[in-house]
Order: structure tokens, then sequence, then C-alpha cells
């Protein structure tokens, strides 16, 4: 009998994981063998569950999925890791990839997907779905290219928090940094994108579909 794919979920939702996890064992070659809710817990995870694939979100509390990537690729540089997230962006994509992803799916794909995506990731394909596939090649055709692309992954984690409006003390708790560390982060990240202050952090970001713009009322 064929080993089934060991797959670690990680992902902040406990009702979302269940379902994943439920739609993942439908499938007699695939088990779930660790779950965990943030970066932390699921770089322990990976370490005493070993699995086969990981599948993690990028928006969790604290150190993002991109973080998590970055870290688990230093213990592992063969480690498998498939993003599985709501974010259908382009930069979101290539930020994954280079801190050493292999596949990216989003959450609105269709479940098949996701199943196959797991299966190439472990094969040692690249797996991307229909939606991000579309997004490079429109990026491509119009030879698109952002300062964004310059950041290395905790760069983007780190500028990720900051636009979340989360305080120097909190993001430096959560990447286990000083205080200092982060702002000298804060520093680089503006220079590498070109802007002085961070309303115009905010305006670039903005421009680039990270941050979303505030609707009348809401």
């Amino acid at each position: 009998m064929v080993a089934s794919i060991r797959v670690l979920l990680v992902d902040d939702h406990a009702v979302v994981r269940e379902g994943y996890r439920r739609l993942i064992e439908m499938h007699r070659d695939i088990d779930v063998v660790a779950e965990a809710e943030d970066a932390a817990s699921g770089y322990k995870a990976f370490k005493d569950a070993n699995p086969d694939v990981v599948v993690v979100d990028i928006s969790m509390p604290g150190r993002g999925g991109i973080d998590l990537v970055r870290q688990i690729r230093q213990l592992n540089s063969e480690a498998r890791i498939l993003i599985f997230t709501m974010h259908a962006s382009a930069t979101y994509a290539q930020q994954a990839f280079n801190a050493g992803a292999r596949g990216y799916v989003t959450k609105s794909s269709p479940p098949d997907v996701l199943v196959s995506a797991i299966r190439s990731v472990y094969a040692g394909r690249p797996a991307l779905c229909a939606e991000i596939n579309e997004v490079f090649a429109t990026s491509r055709l119009c030879g698109e290219s952002t300062a964004l692309d310059d950041l290395s992954p905790r760069e983007f984690e780190v500028l990720r928090m900051i636009l979340d409006a989360k305080p120097t003390d909190e993001i430096a708790s959560a990447f286990n940094l000083s205080p200092k560390t982060i702002a000298n982060y804060h520093y680089e990240i503006k220079s590498k994108l070109g802007v002085r202050s961070d309303i115009e952090l905010v305006y670039f970001c903005m421009r680039q579909g990270l941050v979303k713009p505030v609707e009348a009322g809401s």
C-alpha cells in the first residue's frame, strides 16, 4: 500500500481548518497529521510532525505565513510548502515564492484545485491556481514591476503588520526582535519603496492593492 501524503495545516480559524481537513481526508492518499493556528505553533508542529507538505495561510495573528515559509525553509531547505490564501495578488504570490513556497492557491478556487496542488507540491512540481496564473500572466504582459518585489520576505511581513496598524512593540514581540530593529526595518522599507512618510507608504500600498480604501460609512 502506498503511503499517504502527510499534511500540516496552518490557519488561524479552527472552523476553516476543520473544513479543509475533511475535504483533504476524503482522498485516501492524503492525511492531515497536524494543525496549527499561527506561525509560532506552525513552526513547532513542522518540527514535531515532519509533514510531507505544509499548507499555510498568509494572514494570521502576529507573524504571517510568508515569514513562516521563510523560517521553515531555513530549517529544512527541502520543505514542500503550499500557500492557501484569500490574497489573489501577484505581489503576495511573488513574496511567497521568494520565501520558498512551491505552490499558491486562492481560497476562491474549486476544492479539487487544493487537493491537486498538494499532490503537485509533494511531487516537487510548482502549483498555481488559475486565478494566480492569470494575474502573473497579466503583470508580465503589461511589463508591470513594483518596488515591493525588492523587499525581503521578512521586510514584507513587517510591512504587512505596519499596514495593519500594529505598534512597533507588538511587531517586535511577534518576531522576537527589539523595537529598535523593527524601527530599522521600517526605515529600510520606506527607503526601498521610495517614500518618506507613513502616509506616503500607505498611499503607495493602496496603489499596489495591498491596502483597500476605507469606504464612506464603514
